[in-house]
């Protein structure tokens, strides 16, 4: 091979190489854009913040969203932060407060109900699980973290939409369709915001095999400074372990643990 050859081969390869670090860069810097906006961006606005142009963005965005980094309102065409967003960054979130200062009261849950216990955050029209600690129980509930269930049929889900505005929840609702995982799923839009009103007054809510036969969830929420549910905390097990006549019991255990958690992390529960 002659030497102009060799370094031909070599400029070919630095140039693919800056390319490609290029683009990470860019798509870097475009989920940094997205994360700082609240409603969204079109794809105009996100090639002008980035000094893009359209067809740079818009093969960047689809990109990523393959990936569910990122998301798109097809009605509004509006991009937003993906799930997978935060997939990727679990290490990281696990050190974030919410996470790391409900975790004893977790584990507290599990040792004193043998069920168990999910932390979950809301994500546009479902719930994300952002932690874990299991029963010991052979039989019991496991989930992924980063994985999600759905709003209306979720203790954490109710739990969650039970503080937010109604013609918000209603909005969230309707993305869901009410679907009926089993004959015990709400899938009456008045019967469902009257469930709520009665998790916001009680300050728990139960998940009554709504979304799996045979299993039974309570969650409470978590509380930021502002009184802002930022999370929710719950046990989840068998029907036949978490029985109607033990609900009284086990609700208020984990409404301490949410009181609790809300404290560690310096927030207070908004007044009914």
């Amino acid at each position: 091979m002659t030497e102009e050859i060799k370094h031909k081969k070599t400029k070919a390869a630095k140039t693919g190489s800056s390319t490609q670090v290029q683009s990470l860069s860019r798509a870097l810097l475009l989920l940094e854009c997205l994360a700082a906006s609240d409603m969204g961006m079109s794809l105009t606005e996100v090639a002008n913040s980035l000094g893009l142009a359209p067809s740079t963005a818009h093969r960047l965005l689809n990109s990523l969203r393959s990936h569910d980094f990122v998301d798109v309102d097809d009605t509004q065409g509006l991009w937003s932060i993906g799930v997978n967003a935060f997939a990727v960054g679990n290490a990281y979130l696990k050190k974030r407060d919410v996470i790391a200062q409900s975790r004893p009261f977790m584990k507290r849950l599990v040792a004193d109900t043998g069920e168990t216990s999910n932390l979950a955050i809301l994500e546009k029209d479902r719930v994300v699980y952002v932690g874990q600690v299991e029963s010991p129980q052979t039989m019991r509930m496991v989930v992924s973290l980063g994985s999600s269930s759905p709003l209306h049929a979720s203790g954490v889900g109710k739990a969650l939409l039970s503080v937010v505005p109604a013609k918000e929840v209603m909005s969230l609702i309707k993305k869901t369709e009410m679907e009926a995982f089993t004959a015990h799923t709400i899938t009456n839009a008045e019967q469902f915001a009257e469930e709520l009103r009665l998790i916001k007054q009680q300050g728990y809510s139960l998940d009554d095999e709504e979304q799996f036969e045979g299993l039974r969830c309570i969650a409470a929420n978590i509380y930021n400074e502002y009184g802002e549910a930022v999370a929710a905390i719950s046990i989840s097990g068998p029907a036949v372990r978490v029985k109607r006549e033990r609900l009284d019991h086990l609700s208020q255990q984990v409404m301490d643990a949410a009181q609790e958690a809300t404290q560690a992390i310096g927030g207070k529960v908004p007044k009914k």
